[in-house]
This record gives structure tokens, sequence and C-alpha cells, in this order.
């Protein structure tokens, strides 16, 4: 006997709504997860030398080394496990609690009184961070209105270099010796990511749980009623009557995720977006690696930038890496994603190739190399975050949180593991060689995956995730 199926107007309720003031809380208490991490991963560079001269912790630089990778390795796993939980439990009770850890985390990280204690807390925090990506880009995808997904999606990838920014802006006084002892100056700079993360637990509480997930999990009354709610809080904000949702979708038995599922759906069902997603992820990942991993080495061996001023030339980079995303964002969805990503991700590839060359010729200095990068990153930084995107809307919404955290863990193995041991081997010679090597074979990938996306690109823009990628549980 066929199974019983369920029509439901939910997903085209929430695609018809305008853009609101509960769609700006939306972005503003999910999107933080990318400012934090970005404040993140700037602090803890930042303080590198402050955590070897602290009197308490006094770390070697191969413990501080030991701690980025605890805190990559707690991402990885946090995506990973936070990721399955995500879509059995539901996006908001996961997103509070990730947020949770990650504020308990690195709050007991500026109280830290040992390298060991220091190392846990580390992996902690990257644990609640990587178990925020595939929570809230979840989150996000489901509550945004099909048209307005691709470029909403792109700002919020791209405010991690608010985060950035803000992190190297902090780390000057608060690593001042005149203003704060040097046991203290690293403890508040870890403190402040937990300050910021109340705050945003208290804008958590006024989001509802996905409808979607909701809907697929055999709580469609819920889901209706959330929808009804949210209809209410646009109307209110807006002032405008909502228009008739005129779509319709029939959904079935709810579908138990396995891994073996999983596997099923990437393999089996989506090879070609399972193959897209991964060069993606894969070369924008090592395009970063390529200048974060060398950019202090350039400015201050072959220019002569003193050390101290090498945090000053992150700002432009960081810059030119935010406003790719926003001011580029809404040609994702007009013009397209296929094209979009095809442009962003070609048009990296050939400046980092040309700056590459130009920097072998030896005819730039430290500020006109800065200038550069910061262009080659208005590009790369919106392809980046098309990237995630693309992961994100790509698979059915049963599996999505998984499917995000899986390919969040790939980029971030390829980008904070297998890039620096490549680039090590790369630039231990004296000459420009290697690094001029690292920045073509980067920009050679990234024109690569640019003629992937044109075979094997999505054209997701303007259409709901269900039509992208028809639930596990839709019926036929």
């Amino acid at each position: 006997m066929a199974a019983q199926s369920t029509p439901t107007d939910v997903p085209a309720r929430l695609d018809r709504l305008p853009w609101s003031p509960f769609h700006r809380l939306v972005v503003a208490a999910l999107g933080i997860t990318w400012i934090l991490d970005g404040l993140e991963v700037t602090l803890a560079g930042s303080v590198a030398a402050a955590l070897q001269t602290s009197p308490r912790l006094h770390l070697t630089a191969e413990q501080v080394g030991l701690t980025g990778s605890a805190y990559l390795a707690g991402a990885i796993v946090g995506s990973l496990f936070f990721g399955h939980l995500t879509d059995r439990l539901g996006r908001k009770k996961l997103f509070n609690v990730t947020l949770g850890v990650y504020l308990l985390a690195t709050a007991a990280t500026a109280f830290s009184w040992n390298f060991e204690s220091f190392l846990v807390f580390r992996f902690l925090t990257g644990a609640g961070i990587g178990g925020e990506y595939s929570a809230i880009n979840s989150a996000i995808q489901e509550l945004i209105p099909a048209r307005l997904r691709g470029r909403t999606d792109l700002a919020i990838n791209g405010s991690f270099w608010m985060g950035a920014a803000l992190g190297a802006l902090l780390s000057v006084p608060l690593l001042d010796p005149a203003l704060f002892a040097p046991d203290l100056g690293w403890r508040l700079a870890f403190g402040s990511g937990a300050v910021l993360g109340l705050f945003i637990l208290y804008l958590r509480r006024f989001l509802p749980e996905s409808p979607r997930w909701l809907m697929l999990h055999g709580r469609a009354a819920e889901a209706r009623k959330i929808v009804g709610e949210i209809e209410e809080r646009v109307v209110a904000g807006t002032g405008q009557p909502l228009p008739p949702a005129k779509e319709g979708l029939s959904i079935g038995a709810p579908h138990k995720v396995t891994m073996g599922s999983v596997a099923a759906t990437l393999v089996r069902r989506y090879p070609g977006r399972t193959t897209l997603g991964i060069v993606l992820m894969a070369s924008q990942a090592f395009i970063y690696n390529a200048i974060f991993f060398t950019y202090a080495l350039v400015l201050t061996k072959f220019y002569g930038l003193p050390a101290d001023r090498v945090g000053l030339h992150i700002l432009p980079f960081a810059l030119g890496n935010f406003l790719g995303p926003v001011l580029l964002g809404h040609w994702f969805d007009t013009f397209g994603r296929k094209p979009m990503i095809c442009i962003t991700y070609s048009l990296a590839g050939l400046l980092l190739g040309a700056t590459a060359w130009l920097f072998d010729a030896g005819l730039l200095d430290a500020t006109l190399q800065t200038a550069l990068w910061s262009i080659v990153f208005f590009f790369a930084s919106a392809a980046a975050s098309a990237a995630y995107l693309t992961v994100g809307e790509s698979f059915p919404l049963e599996v999505r949180a998984l499917t995000i955290a899986l390919f969040y863990a790939f980029g971030t193995l390829i980008g904070g593991v297998g890039g620096p041991w490549l680039f090590g081997v790369l630039i231990q010679g004296e000459g420009r060689a290697g690094i001029v090597t690292g920045y073509a074979l980067g920009a050679a990938l990234m024109i690569a995956a640019a003629l992937v996306e044109l075979k094997l690109g999505v054209k997701a823009e303007g259409k709901s995730l269900e039509e992208v990628a028809p639930p596990l549980s839709s019926a036929p």
C-alpha cells in the first residue's frame, strides 16, 4: 500500500515573505557566528607572543602551534557531532547549545592556568564554533526567502572579516603592557568573545524553530503555527498585507537519517553536486591558505616591514574580504549562481596568478602587495562564501546540517592541515620560487573550480530549497 502523503504550504509561505525586521533579527542573531570565528582566529594569532611571555602559561612556540591545531580539530569534531544532532533534534535547540559551548569554553580559556587547560579549552571553543556552522547555516537558509537567500548567505559568510578586523583592533590596546599586565591582556581578549556571545544568546531567544525542519519531522501543526506567528511579525514590521501562497508540497513519512542514507544521498543521488562541493571547498581553502600562511613572511622578509606593523596590513585585506560578498551578493540572486561562481573563482585565480608574476619579478612593495591581495580576495571571498551557499542549498533538508558539517570539515582539513604542510615544503628555500609556486597552484585550482562549476553548477537562484533538492520524505 502506498504511504500516505500530506500536502503543506509551509515552504511557499516562508519564501513569499518580504524582507522585514524578523529577517534582520535572523541575520543578527545567527550570522554573528562568522564574526565570532573571525574574532577568535585573529585574537589567537595576535596573542601568540603574549602567551609565550605570560608569567603563568609561558608557552613555547610549539605549544602555541598545538593550541591552534586543537582549535581546528575541535571545529572539525564539533561540526560533525553537532551537525548530526542538528538534523535529528532541530535547529533552534542546537544553535543555542553550540553557542553555549562556545561561550563557556572561551570564557574558560581566559582562566587557563597551564598549557593543558588552555589546550582543552581551545579544543572546546573550536567545537562550539564548528557546531555553530552546521546549526545556523541550515537555519538561516530555511528562514530566509528564496529570492534573497544568495545575497544574505554571502553577506553573512563575509562577516567573518568584520570579526577579523575587530580582533586585530582589540588586540592593540589589550596587549599593550602600558595598559594591562602581561598576564591580563590576553585573558581579556578571550573574555571579550564570551561577552559578545552572551548578548547573542539573548537575541536567539526570539527566534523560532525552523518550520521546514518541523514539517519534515511529523510536526506539521507546530510548523503551521510558527509560520503564522512569523507572518504576524512580518506584517507588523512592514505594515503590508501578504500575498497568498500558491505552491504546495506533499510530504510522506519522516525519513530516518543514518550515515548510510547520508552516504547514499551524496554518492548515489547527487554525485555531481558532491563533486562540485568538494572542488569548490578545497580550492577556496587552498587559496586562503596560500596567502595566510605566507603573508607575514612576504611582508617582513621580502619587503622589510617591521613585525609589529604586519597586523596593520590585515585591515585593508579584511575590508576587501568583507566587501566582496556584500557588494557582489545581489548578482548571485539575479544574474545567477553558476555565472557568478564561475566569474568570482576565475577572476580570483587570474588575479592571484598576476600577483604571483609581479611578486616574482620584484615589481611590488609592501603597500602594493597588500592592495593586490585585497583585490584578489574581494572576488575570492565572494567565491568562498558561494561555496558554503552551494553545499548548504544543494542537498535535501533532512541531511542538510550534517552535509554542511562534512564539507566544512573537509575544507578545514585542507585549509588547516594539508595546506600548511604543503606550503611549509614550498617555502623552505631562501628565494621567491616556492612562494610563487604556491600562489600559482592556488590560482590554477581556482580556475579549475570555475570550469567544474560551469559543468556541474546548480541553478538555485530564486528557487525554494525544496525545488533545488526535494526532501527525502517528499511524496511523488
